[in-house]
Parts: C-alpha cells; sequence; structure tokens
C-alpha cells in the first residue's frame, strides 16, 4: 500500500495548530534550529515511519530527516528510530500529530505481528476488518500489512460481501448470489464475490449453486470449520470469522481455511509507547 496522506495531514494540522502553537511562537525564535530524536519506550513493532516523513516534508519541506530503523522492524525500549533536525518551531508543531500516528500504527502492527506468528507454518492468513478509526482506515489498514497481515478489502467499493442481512433481504442465497453477478456484468465491474454462511445448510447451498469467489464461515466451531473444509473440497476460498480469540486462532488455522479476519487487529489496541526528545 502506498497512499499519500497530504489532504488529510491539512486537515489534521489545522485541527491541532488553528491559529498558531502560541506556547512555542512565545518562547522560541523564529530562526532556532535543533535536532529531535523519535525514542522507543516499549517492545512493538514500528509502523509509520513513512508516514511521519510525509508530515514533516508537508509542514516544513527544510527539516531533515535521518532514519535508523525501518517500518516494519521489531523495536525495544530505547532504540532511537529516526531524528530530524530543522527549526525548532517546525519540530514543536510537527511532534504531537507525528506521534499521534506513529503510536497508533504501530499498535495495530504490534498486535498485527502477534497473530501473524501465531500462524507460523501454516498456510492461513490474518485479515483485518473495516472496524476502523473513522477517517484512519489507510492508516490502520497500511499497519496491519507492516505487521504482516493481509488486508481484507478497503471499503464496500473494492469487493462484494454477501453478509447475512444481505442474503435475508435479498431473499436468499441464490437469488444474492445471483444480483451479484448480474450487478458486476451490467455495470462492468470486476469484483470478487465472498458470501457469509451461518450453519452447513447455508453452506451446502452456496456449493450447489456456485458463482463465488470466497466463502466466509460465520461463528462456525471448530469442528463444523473442519467439516466445512472438508466440504468445500478447495473448490473455493475459505475465510473463518467471528467469535475467534487468540487463544484459539491456531486451531482454527489447522482445520486448513485460507483466512481468518480478526476485528481485534485495529477495534481496540493500545498505542505504542514512544516520545520524540530534544537532543540537547
Amino acid at each position: 500500500m502506498n497512499n499519500s496522506y497530504q489532504e488529510q495531514i491539512k486537515y489534521w494540522f489545522a485541527e491541532d495548530i488553528g491559529d498558531g502553537d502560541h506556547t512555542s511562537l512565545s518562547c522560541i525564535p523564529a530562526s532556532a534550529t535543533g535536532k529531535s530524536q523519535l525514542i522507543i519506550k516499549e517492545k512493538g513493532v514500528l509502523a509509520g515511519v513513512r508516514v511521519a516523513a510525509e508530515i514533516f516534508h508537508s509542514f516544513d519541506p527544510e527539516l531533515k530527516m535521518t532514519v535508523f530503523i525501518p517500518d516494519g522492524s521489531e523495536v525495544n525500549p530505547g532504540d532511537i528510530a529516526f531524528e530530524v533536525e530543522g527549526k525548532i518551531l517546525s519540530l514543536l508543531q510537527t511532534e504531537r500529530l507525528m506521534l499521534n500516528i506513529m503510536q497508533r500504527m504501530s499498535g495495530v502492527a504490534t498486535v498485527t505481528r502477534k497473530y501473524a506468528k501465531q500462524l507460523e507454518g501454516l498456510k492461513t492468513k490474518v485479515l483485518d476488518t473495516r472496524k476502523t478509526t473513522p477517517g484512519l482506515r489507510l492508516l490502520e489498514k497500511e499497519a496491519v500489512v507492516l505487521g504482516g497481515g493481509t488486508n481484507h478489502r478497503i471499503g464496500l467499493y473494492d469487493m462484494i460481501l454477501l453478509k447475512d442481512n444481505h442474503v435475508d433481504f435479498a431473499g436468499g442465497i441464490t437469488n444474492a448470489i445471483d444480483r451479484a453477478r448480474d450487478y458486476c456484468k451490467k455495470n462492468n465491474k470486476d469484483l470478487k464475490i465472498e458470501i457469509e454462511v451461518r450453519n452447513l445448510d447455508e453452506l451446502q447451498q452456496v456449493l450447489a449453486h456456485g458463482g463465488v469467489d470466497r466463502i466466509m464461515l460465520d461463528n462456525f466451531d471448530i469442528e463444523n470449520t473442519r467439516r466445512a473444509v472438508e466440504m468445500v473440497n478447495g473448490r473455493y476460498e475459505i475465510e473463518s470469522s467471528g467469535g475467534i480469540t487468540f487463544d484459539t486462532l491456531r486451531a482454527y488455522a489447522e482445520c486448513g481455511v485460507d483466512y481468518i479476519s480478526v476485528g481485534a487487529l485495529t477495534h481496540s489496541v493500545k498505542s505504542l509507547d514512544m516520545s520524540f526528545k530534544a537532543v540537547k
């Protein structure tokens, strides 16, 4: 993922600085220069270095950033990820925005790495969900990838996912699938189609009808997940979702599913502790 956050950065600075950082302006000469370092204070996975560079450059193109630890690296307390040199007023005004972004992204990457490591040696990949912070979805999904996870979909526009409500409102599984396929054909959309099933009965209906790329097993227990994988027999991608914890993650993966989606990668993450300190 290689997103530019230029438009968001303008809004983020407007939100934080308003008509001026009066604290810094009142006590720091405009011409004063200095250097600050990003110091890691907690073990985890670093994410957001690329975004930090964009934040610094957007605010003051003359700031010079030297990176010591790249995105996706495992870090420990005391590590120095990068240093930035230039006008002190610029360092002070970019500090909190950069830290907020990097702490959040690093928190997401750290949790994702923990889940990804739990699946080592298996084909199963851990997926994120749309349970993201409004306005920060692209940042959080970038952090998932840096942590070793896989993006499920970015939003409602890049994949068709027929969930239980879609199926019920459409009048059943076959209707939902047929309408989705017709829609793609009429609108010249090349979108993958995934359908959620709530039990083995619904799975059998999907297998009998076809027309999808992936099947999501919603809130299946491990025994029924294993049976579902046998029924599908490699014909479609399989995703497990719902009620899966870190402790049960590997057991579900060992059933042979291709993906496991985990909302906890983004919806309840603790930020990674770090600080941006002046070099005296």
